[in-house]
C-alpha cells in the first residue's frame, strides 16, 4: 500500500475534529476532476479508513455513517468503494485474526444500502457473498457462472441449416457492398453471385434476402439493384413475400419502419417488380381502422366547433385547454406503413401506383398528413417546371431551377397547357386544401391560371376556343376545390390572397360568385380541419366585433384584415349579420375595411348580395307596412362600402335588376343608396327653398347647393358605377324596369301588401328612377347616352314605359342633342350677333324636334291634336327649369359663401400656409366656375325663351273648346309631370305662367287657375305619400303667383291686365257666331282668388272627415306645403282649424303618423294666424241690393236675412268666362243621372261620395219626396222669370238665335244662380242628421229639361261664392242628400290624374 495519507490525530480527536477533517478532506478529494491520480486517492483514503475499522480503532456504525454521506459526493462513488471492499475481501481472506475478518463483514453488511448488489456480486468472493446473504449458497453460484461463460464464448450458433458455407454469404455481401462508382454494371454482379451460389451451395432465397438488404442500405443505388434484381429471375410473389415479411418485422407496438425499406418497395413497385394488391395486403394498419380513424377525427373536429360556438364559463375554458396540451404531449402517431409506402412512391414520381393507394383512403384522409402533401407537392413542382418556366414567370423575377426526376417511369413533365390535364389536375384535386403547406407551388399554380386565362381571351379561332373550354372548366375546379380551400388553411397571407386576385379578375363576376358561394357554403364542412379553421375564425371575429368602436377602428381594423386573407367567407358573413342588428355598427366597419386584400373586396360584394337574397328573411316588418330594418342596413352598408372601396359593382346592380325581373321592388332601396354615395345625388322632396332654387340650375350649382350633405369627391366613384352599368348593359334595361315596375306595384303586387307599403314601394321605386335617371344625365357623355336611350315612342310603344319616364329619360338626349347641332351650326357659320346666334338656336332646335314631333302624335288618340299641337306637347316636356329661368339669388348665394370662406381662410392663423394657398385657389376656382355657369344658363335661358316666343301662336289649335283644351292640357301635361319630382312640380307652375305671360292664343290662364283649384279632392286621394309633397309645391307655385297678382293692383294690371288669358268670352251661338270679349278686372279677380280659397277649403275639409288613412296623410301633406299662401282669410282658417284639432283627438291612439301630421300643421297654422285677414279685407264685399227684375237670385230657403249678391255686370263677365264650357257639359251629365236617378230603386244602397253608405230605406223615400219638392219649387220659380232666356251653349246640338252683348248683363241674378248650383253639385263632403251643423250653406236650381239648360253660364261673384256662416240649416238637407246620390257616379271614378281632370272639368 502507499504511504497513509489520513493522519492518525484525527482517529484519536475523532469525535471533536476528526470526523469533520475527515469529511472536508473528502468534500476536496471529490471536487477535484476525474482523472486516475484523483481515483488513487480516493481509493487510498477510503481503504485506510476501511482499515482503521478493521483493526478496531474505529466503530463500524461510526465508519458505516460516515461512509453514507461521502458516497453522495459523487455518482461513481459506490463503485470505487465497491473496488476497495473487494481489495480488502481478499486482504482479510488470508488474515489469521478472525475478528478483522468478522469486522470487514460488518462494514460491508452495513454498506449494503449504499452499495449496489449487482457491484458487489461482481467483485467479492462467493464465500463473502454467502457471508452477507447476497447469494444462498457458493458452490451453486459457481456452476452458474461456469454455464453462462461456456454457452457466451465457447457454444457455436446452429444457423447454417442448409450446410452452407459462411464464406460464401460473406463473399457475396463483399461483393454487393464494393464502390458502384465505376464501370461495375449489374450483369457482372450477377454473374459473381452465381458463381457464389453454386460455389458455396447457397439459398438463392437467401442470397435475394441479402440482396434486398443490402439494397436498403444503400437505397440510393437505383440504377443499380434494380437491373440486377430484375435479372436475378425470381418470382414475383417470393419478392413480395419477403418484402412483406419486412414489413411485418417491423409492426411491433413501439417499432418504425425504415425509409429505405419505403423506398426500395416503391421503386420495385414502380419497376412493376411485384403487385400494389399484392403488397398491401402486409401494410399495417387495415384500411376499417384507417376510415375509423378519419371518422374520429371529423367527430373531434365538430366537438371542437361546438366548444368554440358554445359559451363557457373562464374556468372551464382553461380545464379544456389543460386536458388539449396533456392529450397533445400523450398522443404518439403510430406508425402507418401505407402512408409511408405512399410517401416513398410520391418521392421517386410513381404517381399510379400512389393514385391506387390514395383510392382506398377516404378523402384527403392522405394528404392530411404534411408528409404526404409536402412529397405530392414536390411531385407537382417537377412536373410544372418546364411550362412554369416558359409562360408564368413574372418579369423580373429569378427562380431555381429544379432537377427533373432521372425515372423513366416518373410522369412526363407538362411542356404545354394542355399537357396539365395529364396528371396535374388530378393530383392537385387529391390535394385539395393541403396545399397550404406549399405557398411557392400555389403562387405557380395561379400564376399558370393567369396565363391561360390571357391566352384564352386573346384566341381568336373558335375551334381552338372550343379546346381550350375544358382546360378553363379544370382551371375552375381547380380554383374551387384546391385554391380557395388551401387559402383558408394559409397562415394570414396577404400576398396570395392578392396572387389569386390576380387570377380571379380575369373571369367574369358569375364564375366567381359561384367559387365564393362553394367556398362559403359548402368547402367548409368537407374537411375536418376546415371545419375547426371556420369555428375559430367565427371565435376570433366575435372577439373583435364585441370590441370595435369608432375610436379603435385602425387596431380592430387590422386584426379583421389579418383574419379575412384566409377566411374572409366566414367573417364577412359573421360581420354583416351583426350590422343587420346593429345598424351603428356601419360607420366603424366600414372604416376597418380598409386593410382588406381586392380579394377579400370582391368576396364581400359577394356576401353582401347572398345576405341580400337570403330567403329566410322577411323583406317587411311585421305590421306589413314597412321596409325591414335589417335591409335597410344592408343598403345603406352598400352605399357606403361601394363608395369608399374599389369593389366591383357588376354583381350587385344584376341583382337588382333580376329582382325588379322579378317584379321585386324591395331591392331598389340599394340602388338608391348606391347611387346617392357614389354618385352624390340625392332625391328628397323635404327639400328647402333655397336648395330647390339651386337644382334649377347648372351642374356645378346643384353640387354647391343642391343637397343637405356636401358629398365631395364623387368622380371616381360615380365614374366606377358609370363604367359598371355601360359595361355590363344595365343602364337602359334598369331605367325600363324600373318605369314599368312603379305600375307593377300597384297593379301586380298592391292587393298583396299594406296599402301604406303599396304607397312607399312605389315612393321608393319612383324615386330610385328620378335618381338614377339624374346619374345617367349627368354623368353620360352624349355619344354614351343617345346610343343607348331610344326616342320617345319607341320607350313608349314598343318598351311599354310610361310617358312621363318615357320624356324623363328622352329630355336629356334631347338637349344634348340641340346643343351639340347649335355648336355644329355656330362652327359651319361664324358670326358674333346675338340675334344670329338665336336664329341658330332655333334651327337646331326645328331640326332636332321635328322628328319628335312626329313620334309624339302615336302617343294619343287622334282628336287629342285637335286641341294641343303636337309642338306644345313635345316643348312642355322637353324642357325643364334650367331652360325658362336663371336661379341669380341662388348663384348669389353660392358666391357669397365662397367668398365668406376665403374671408375666413385669411383671417385663420393656425393653418399652414401652402394649406391655405390651396384652399383659396380651390374657393376661388369654384367661384369663377359658378359665375361662368349663371352666365352660360342666362344666354341659354334667352335663347329658349325668344324660341318659344317664336313658336306659341301654334302651341294651341282649341277646335272644340278652350275648357276641352285646358282639359287636355292638365290631363297629359301638368298633372303627370307636376308629380313627377319637386323641380317639375316647379315646372309646371312656372310653365303655365310662363304661356301666360306669352301671351299664347286660346289659352285660358283663368280657366287653367280655376280647374286647377276647383277640385283637388281626386286627385290628393290618388297620390302616394311623396306626390303628395310634389302636388303640394306644385300648388304652393301656383298659389303664390295668383297672391301676387291678388296683394296689389300695380302688378295684376302690368302682368294680367291686357293679356288674353284674363279675357272673359261670350258666346251667343256656335264657333262663327258674334263673340265680345271684356277683361277681368282687379276687384273681381279678387273674388275669384277668394272662391278658390274657398274651394280648397271645401275639398280640404272634406278629405279630412273622410276617415280614409291616405286622404287625411295627403291633404295635410299638401296643406302643410301651400301654407305660406293658404289660408289667407281668417273665417276659412278657422274652419280649418277646427277640422284638423278634431283630427288631432280622434288620431291620438288609433293612428300615430297621422296625429304626428296633424299636430305639426296645426301647430305651423296656428303660427300664420298673425298673417290671415278677414275675408271683407281679402276681397271687396258688396252690400245686397234687392233687384226689381223677377231674376234677381235668392239664397235660398233658410238663408234670409243674408245679404245676396249683386247684379253686377262685370261679376258676370269675370266668371261666364272662365267656366262657360264646364257648366254646359256638368248640365247635360246632371240631366241624364237625374232621369236615371228617378227610375232607381236601389239609390238607398249606393254609396255617396265620401264611401258611406244609407241603407235606410225610409230616409230614400223621404230623399225621393224631398228631391221631387225641391224640383216643383224650382219650376215655379222659372215660370215667375220669363225675362231669363238661356243662352246657346257653343257647339251645342240646337243652335239658337244670336243675343245681344247686353243680354248677359240683365241677367246677371239667373247667372249668380246657376253658379250657387254649380257650387252646390261640385260639393261632396258628408252629409247626415249629426254633422248637419257643420254643412256649408248650399243651393241649387234644377232646369225642367236638359236641352233648355243651355243658356250661359256666368260664374258667380266672389261676393257670392264666399264661404257661408257654419249655422245649421234644417231645410234642404234631405234635398242635397238626394242630390248626392244622383252624382254618385261622378265622385268615383277612377282616381288617376286623368280620370280626376275629367271628373272635375265634368
Amino acid at each position: 500500500m502507499a504511504a497513509l495519507i489520513l493522519p492518525s490525530d484525527w482517529i484519536k480527536n475523532w469525535d471533536k475534529s476528526g470526523k469533520n477533517e475527515f469529511f472536508q478532506f473528502f468534500q476536496d478529494l471529490a471536487g477535484k476532476p476525474s482523472s486516475n491520480e484523483f481515483v488513487k486517492d480516493l481509493q487510498t483514503a477510503l481503504y485506510e479508513l476501511c482499515w482503521h475499522v478493521i483493526q478496531g480503532s474505529l466503530k463500524v456504525d461510526v465508519a458505516a455513517g460516515l461512509l453514507a454521506d461521502v458516497l453522495e459526493l459523487r455518482d461513481d462513488m459506490p463503485s470505487i468503494l465497491a473496488d476497495v471492499f473487494c481489495i480488502l475481501d481478499i486482504e482479510t481472506g488470508c488474515l489469521e485474526e478472525k475478528h478483522k475478518r468478522d469486522h470487514f463483514t460488518q462494514l460491508v453488511g452495513t454498506c449494503l444500502i449504499c452499495v449496489p448488489d449487482g457491484m458487489l456480486k461482481e467483485r467479492l468472493d462467493p464465500e463473502t457473498l454467502e457471508s452477507l446473504g447476497l447469494i444462498k449458497q457458493a458452490q451453486q453460484f459457481n456452476q452458474k457462472i461456469v454455464k453462462i461463460k461456456t454457452k457466451l464464448f465457447y457454444k457455436q450458433q446452429k444457423f447454417n441449416l442448409l450446410r452452407e458455407e459462411n464464406e460464401g454469404y460473406a463473399k457475396l455481401i463483399t461483393e454487393l457492398g464494393q464502390d458502384l462508382s465505376g464501370n461495375l454494371t449489374s450483369h457482372l454482379v450477377l454473374e459473381n453471385i452465381k458463381s457464389l451460389i453454386g460455389c458455396f451451395n447457397l439459398d438463392p432465397n437467401r442470397v435475394l434476402d441479402i440482396i434486398l438488404e443490402v439494397y436498403e442500405c444503400r437505397s440510393e443505388h437505383d440504377e443499380f439493384f434494380i437491373p440486377l434484381i430484375k435479372s436475378y429471375m425470381c418470382e414475383h410473389q417470393t419478392l413480395c413475400h419477403m418484402l412483406g415479411f419486412k414489413f411485418k418485422f417491423h409492426q411491433e407496438p413501439n417499432g418504425e419502419t425504415p425509409s429505405s425499406l419505403y423506398h426500395i418497395a416503391a421503386a420495385l413497385l414502380q419497376h412493376n417488380l411485384i403487385a400494389l394488391e399484392d403488397l398491401y395486403v402486409h401494410l399495417l394498419p387495415l384500411d376499417s381502422s384507417i376510415v375509423e380513424e378519419h371518422k374520429r377525427e371529423i367527430l373531434e373536429a365538430k366537438q371542437i366547433a361546438r366548444k368554440l360556438t358554445m359559451v363557457l364559463v373562464p374556468s372551464e375554458k382553461t380545464e379544456d385547454k389543460e386536458k388539449e396540451k396533456e392529450e397533445e404531449k400523450n398522443e404518439k402517431p403510430p406508425d402507418n406503413q401505407k402512408l409511408g409506402l405512399l410517401e416513398a412512391l410520391l418521392r421517386i414520381g410513381d404517381w399510379q401506383h400512389a393514385q391506387s393507394i390514395m383510392d382506398q383512403m377516404p378523402a384527403f384522409y392522405a394528404t392530411s398528413h404534411k408528409a404526404i402533401a409536402i412529397a405530392l407537392c414536390q411531385l407537382l413542382h417537377l412536373i410544372m417546371e418546364p411550362l412554369y418556366r416558359r409562360a408564368a414567370v413574372p418579369k423580373g423575377a429569378k427562380g431555381s431551377l429544379m432537377m427533373p426526376l432521372w425515372s423513366k417511369q416518373a410522369l412526363r413533365p407538362a411542356e404545354s397547357f394542355d399537357d396539365l390535364s395529364r396528371g396535374v389536375f388530378t393530383m392537385l384535386c387529391y390535394l385539395g386544401p393541403h396545399l397550404s403547406h406549399d405557398p411557392i407551388l400555389f403562387a405557380k399554380i395561379v400564376r399558370l391560371g393567369k396565363s391561360f386565362m390571357k391566352e384564352y381571351q386573346s384566341e381568336s379561332r373558335q375551334d381552338t376556343k372550343d379546346r381550350m373550354d375544358s382546360l378553363l372548366s379544370c382551371f375552375l375546379s381547380i380554383a374551387d376545390q384546391v385554391l380557395l380551400p388551401s387559402l383558408s388553411l394559409m397562415e394570414c397571407n396577404a400576398c396570395m390572397s392578392e396572387e389569386l386576385w390576380g387570377f380571379f379578375k380575369l373571369f367574369p363576376y358569375q364564375h366567381r360568385y359561384r367559387l365564393y358561394g362553394q367556398w362559403k357554403n359548402e368547402t367548409y364542412g368537407n374537411h375536418p380541419l376546415l371545419v375547426k379553421i371556420k369555428a375559430q375564425t367565427v371565435d376570433r371575429a366575435k372577439y373583435i366585433m364585441k370590441r370595435l368602436t369608432k375610436e379603435n377602428v385602425k387596431p380592430s381594423g387590422r386584426q379583421i384584415g389579418k383574419l379575412s386573407h384566409s377566411n374572409p367567407t366566414i367573417l364577412f358573413d359573421y360581420i354583416l349579420s351583426q350590422i343587420q342588428w346593429y345598424d351603428n355598427l356601419i360607420t366603424p366597419v366600414v372604416d376597418s375595411l380598409k386593410y382588406l386584400t381586392s380579394l377579400n373586396y370582391d368576396v364581400l360584394a359577394y356576401c353582401i348580395i347572398e345576405a341580400l337574397a337570403n330567403p329566410e328573411k322577411e323583406k317587411m316588418k311585421h305590421d306589413d307596412t314597412t321596409i325591414s330594418s335589417w335591409l335597410q342596413s344592408l343598403a345603406s352598408l352598400c352605399g357606403a362600402v361601394f363608395r369608399k372601396y374599389p369593389i366591383e359593382l357588376a354583381g350587385l346592380l344584376q341583382y337588382v335588376t333580376n329582382q325588379l325581373k322579378a317584379g321585386k321592388s324591395f331591392d331598389l332601396l340599394i340602388l338608391k343608396e348606391v347611387v346617392q354615395k357614389m354618385a352624390g345625388i340625392e332625391i328628397t322632396d323635404e327639400m328647402t327653398v333655397e336648395q330647390l332654387e339651386a337644382m334649377t340650375g347648372g351642374e356645378q350649382l346643384k353640387a354647391e347647393g343642391g343637397y343637405f350633405g356636401q358629398i365631395r369627391n364623387t368622380k371616381k366613384s360615380s365614374q366606377r358605377l358609370k363604367d359598371a352599368l355601360l359595361d355590363h348593359e344595365l343602364a337602359l334595361p334598369l331605367c325600363l324596369l324600373m318605369a314599368q315596375q312603379r305600375n307593377g306595384v300597384v297593379f301586380s303586387e298592391g292587393g298583396e301588401k299594406h296599402l301604406k307599403l303599396v304607397g312607399k314601394l312605389y315612393d321608393q321605386c319612383h324615386d330610385t328612377l328620378v335618381q338614377f335617371g339624374g346619374f345617367l344625365a349627368s354623368n353620360l357623355s352624349t355619344e354614351d347616352y343617345i346610343k343607348r336611350v331610344p326616342s320617345v315612342d319607341v320607350l313608349c310603344n314598343q318598351l311599354h314605359t310610361p310617358h312621363d319616364a318615357a320624356f324623363f329619360l328622352s329630355r336629356p338626349m334631347y338637349a344634348h342633342q340641340i346643343l351639340s347641332k347649335y355648336d355644329e351650326l355656330k362652327k359651319a357659320e361664324k358670326g358674333n350677333r346675338q340675334q344670329q346666334k338665336v336664329h341658330k338656336y332655333i334651327a337646331a332646335c326645328e331640326q332636332i324636334m321635328a322628328p319628335v314631333h312626329e313620334a309624339v302624335v302615336s302617343l294619343h288618340l287622334p282628336k287629342v291634336w285637335d286641341d294641343l299641337r303636337p309642338q306644345f306637347y313635345a316643348t312642355f316636356w322637353s324642357l325643364t327649369m334650367y331652360d325658362l329661368a336663371v336661379p341669380h339669388n341662388a348663384y348669389d348665394r353660392e358666391v357669397n359663401k365662397l367668398k365668406m370662406q376665403i374671408k375666413a381662410i385669411d383671417e385663420n392663423t393656425e393653418m399652414p400656409l401652402n394649406k391655405k394657398k390651396k384652399e383659396k385657389e380651390r374657393c376661388t376656382a369654384l367661384q369663377d366656375k359658378l359665375q361662368e355657369e349663371e352666365k352660360k344658363q342666362l344666354e341659354h335661358v334667352q335663347r329658349v325663351l325668344h324660341r318659344l316666343k317664336l313658336e306659341k301662336d301654334n302651341w294651341l289649335l282649341a277646335k272644340s273648346t278652350k275648357n276641352e283644351t285646358i282639359t287636355k292640357f292638365l290631363q297629359l301635361c301638368i298633372f303627370p309631370r307636376c308629380v313627377f319630382s319637386a323641380i317639375d312640380a316647379v315646372y309646371c307652375a312656372r310653365f303655365v305662367e310662363l304661356v301666360h305671360q306669352q301671351k299664347t292664343p286660346n289659352f285660358c290662364t283663368l280657366l287653367c287657375y280655376d280647374r286647377v283649384f276647383s277640385d283637388i279632392i281626386y286627385t290628393v286621394a290618388s297620390c302616394t305619400e311623396n306626390e303628395s309633397r310634389r302636388y303640394g309645391r306644385f300648388l304652393c307655385c301656383m298659389l303664390e303667383t295668383v297672391t301676387r297678382w291678388h296683394s296689389d293692383r300695380a302688378v295684376y294690371e302690368k302682368e294680367c291686365g291686357n293679356y288674353p288669358g284674363f279675357l272673359t268670352i261670350f258666346r251667343a251661338s256656335g264657333f262663327d257666331g258674334g263673340n265680345k270679349a271684356d277683361q277681368l278686372d282687379y276687384e273681381n279677380f279678387r273674388h275669384v282668388a277668394h272662391k278658390w280659397h274657398y274651394k280648397l277649403t271645401k275639398a280640404s275639409v272634406h278629405c279630412l272627415e273622410t276617415g280614409e288613412y291616405t286622404h287625411i296623410r295627403n291633404i295635410l301633406i299638401v296643406l302643410t306645403k301651400i301654407l305660406p299662401w293658404y289660408p289667407k282669410v281668417l273665417n276659412l282658417g278657422q274652419a280649418l282649424e277646427c277640422r284638423v284639432h278634431k283630427i288631432c283627438q280622434e288620431e291620438k291612439e288609433k293612428r300615430p303618423d297621422l296625429y304626428a301630421l296633424a299636430m305639426g300643421y296645426s301647430g305651423q297654422l296656428k303660427g300664420r294666424k298673425v298673417h290671415m285677414v278677414p275675408e271683407n279685407e281679402f276681397h271687396h264685399k258688396e252690400q245686397p241690393v234687392r233687384s226689381a227684375t223677377p231674376g234677381t237670385l235668392q239664397n235660398g230657403p233658410g238663408n234670409t236675412g243674408k245679404p245676396a249678391v249683386t247684379a253686377a255686370a262685370s261679376t258676370g263677365k269675370a266668371e261666364e268666362g272662365a267656366v262657360e264650357d264646364s257648366d254646359k257639359s256638368k248640365d247635360k251629365s246632371q240631366a241624364v243621372q237625374k232621369t236615371a236617378s228617378k227610375n232607381s230603386t236601389a239609390a238607398n244602397k249606393v254609396n255617396n261620395s265620401n264611401g258611406s253608405s244609407t241603407p235606410n230605406s225610409t230616409k230614400g223615400s223621404k230623399e225621393k219626396e224631398d228631391k221631387e219638392k225641391t224640383t216643383k219649387e224650382k219650376k215655379e220659380k222659372k215660370d215667375k222669370n220669363p225675362g231669363s232666356t238661356p243662352e246657346a251653349k257653343a257647339g251645342g246640338k240646337d243652335k239658337q238665335k244670336e243675343e245681344k252683348p247686353t243680354d248677359s248683363k240683365e241677367k246677371t241674378p239667373k247667372a249668380d244662380k246657376d253658379k250657387r248650383k254649380d257650387d252646390k253639385k261640385e260639393e261632396k263632403s258628408k252629409i247626415d242628421g249629426k254633422s248637419a251643423e257643420k254643412e256649408w250653406s248650399k243651393e241649387r236650381d234644377v232646369s225642367n229639361d236638359s236641352k233648355t239648360k243651355e243658356g250661359s253660364k256666368v260664374e258667380k261673384s266672389a261676393g257670392a261664392g264666399s264661404m257661408k256662416s257654419l249655422v245649421p240649416r234644417s231645410e234642404g238637407v234631405e234635398s242635397e242628400r238626394a242630390e248626392q246620390k244622383r252624382r254618385k257616379l261622378d265622385t268615383h271614378s277612377s282616381p288617376s290624374h286623368s280620370s280626376a281632370v275629367k271628373v272635375s272639368m265634368a
